[in-house]
């Protein structure tokens, strides 16, 4: 087999394995590379066929961002925990605040959602039992701010 024909091998072997994990789901740039290259291709191979599959449409990091955001809003992570995973995922630059307007209608209306969804609204907290709930919440991605004024809305 000639140079050039194992090229074309390599090519079309590393387009099959980028579409098998796009028939999935979406996929970010990174974690196509990061998935194909596990399969023992090199990245200067993997590189020129996810440019092309992006400049086709087939891949976008917003889409990817987007759908990302969209499902860890629906399990009722925050938005500081949503960003840090984006970026662990090499799209942090991408907005997703549409995700939770379209779930929950804003950040505050999905941090009371998973406050009472864990909770039953007690009356009066101690120090302790506070500072486990907010630990939870900023566990989730809640800024510390938003949880203060929770507290502070629910009069606990």
């Amino acid at each position: 087999m000639s140079e050039l024909e194992d090229q074309q091998e390599t090519y079309k072997a590393i387009k099959e394995a980028c579409f098998r994990y796009l028939m999935r789901r979406e996929h970010s740039q990174q974690e196509l590379l990061q998935k194909v290259s596990a399969k023992g291709f090199i990245k200067q191979d993997i590189v020129p066929v996810i440019d092309e599959l992006i400049e086709q449409g087939l891949q976008s990091d917003a889409r990817f961002a987007e759908s990302y955001a969209r499902s860890r809003v629906h399990k009722g992570f925050g938005p500081l925990r949503i960003q840090a995973e984006l970026q662990q995922r090499g799209v942090g630059d991408c907005p997703f605040d549409m995700a939770v307007e379209d779930i929950a209608g804003s950040w505050s209306l999905l941090l009371e959602q998973v406050y009472s969804k864990k909770y039953a609204v007690a009356a009066c907290l101690d120090n302790k039992e506070k500072l486990q709930r907010s630990r939870f919440l900023q566990q989730r991605g809640f800024p510390n701010e938003m949880v203060r004024r929770l507290f502070k809305q629910l009069s606990l």
